[in-house]
């Protein structure tokens, strides 16, 4: 019994392996085109200033077309900065669901579950398009997409602070950290089950980087420096063993930062 419980096993960890290499090769190919897709600019146009440096034209015709633009750019740029730091969630149900299969309970797609953080990821793009509209059409954004009020700023700053130190970021941080709260407190059977589990653990990757999505309108939405640096940040957090200490410090350093900001335009003033 001995030997056949081995090449039982040892046919079961060949097939996680190729599980795990095809659904690595999908996230890096998506991950890879979202980052091209911004470096190539995110769907604005080029322009130069008098002097001669870059910098983005927007439209301020906030038409159904520009919208549906917005949007792509906010989902593809979504999809780039957390698709990494949501990986080893993937590859885990990848493994499940293999067991799964193996134990006669059926086998799900695992981009079925992948798809499930796209939606609420898209959702969460939805949201932030309506928000840039509306500093826009007050004219709170330059046309790096960045908030030309320095209050504004300091505001944001210090609010995405506060949010890294309350239990609702901590929590759901916890949740995107450890996959196995996911098979003991939500895992269902089928398809759609695998959707909605895609689903509820999007919303906790939202959960811990909302606020710091936001600070995207601090920096420049357009800004390539910003984006890239709050994707590591954002990677780091959820995969270092001191990524909730990291939460908390940050968010201290942000309310600083934050104070600081508004103290120096009203010093000025």
């Amino acid at each position: 019994m001995a030997p056949a419980v081995f090449v039982k096993t040892s046919l079961f960890e060949q097939a996680v392996r190729r599980d795990h290499l095809v659904v690595l090769t999908g996230l890096i190919s998506v991950c890879g085109a979202a980052w091209l897709y911004i470096f190539a600019g995110a769907g604005m146009e080029m322009g130069t200033t008098p002097s001669g440096s870059p910098t983005v034209n927007s439209t301020r015709d906030w038409t159904p077309a520009y919208l549906g633009l917005m949007f792509a750019m906010w989902w593809v740029m979504m999809i780039a900065m957390m698709l990494p730091g949501a990986a080893p969630m993937v590859l885990f149900f990848a493994t499940i669901n293999r067991k799964s299969g193996e134990q006669g309970r059926g086998h799900v797609p695992t981009y079925i579950f992948a798809a499930g953080y796209l939606v609420a990821w898209g959702g969460f793009s939805l949201g932030a398009v309506f928000l840039q509209w509306g500093l826009d059409s007050v004219t709170l954004l330059s046309p790096m997409m960045q908030t030309s009020s320095i209050y504004l700023g300091g505001a944001l700053l210090i609010g995405g602070g506060l949010y890294q130190l309350t239990p609702l970021k901590h929590a759901c941080l916890r949740n995107c950290r450890s996959p196995f709260n996911m098979i003991a407190h939500s895992w269902r059977e089928g398809a759609f089950g695998a959707f909605r589990m895609g689903i509820e653990q999007g919303l906790f990757c939202l959960g811990c980087c909302w606020v710091l999505m936001a600070l995207l309108f601090y920096g420049g939405v357009m800004n390539l420096w910003w984006i890239t640096g709050l994707a590591i940040y954002v990677l780091i957090e959820k995969l270092a063993p001191a990524g909730h200490a990291l939460g908390r410090y940050t968010g201290a350093l942000l309310i600083v930062w934050g104070g600081w900001v508004i103290a120096g335009a009203i010093a000025a003033n």
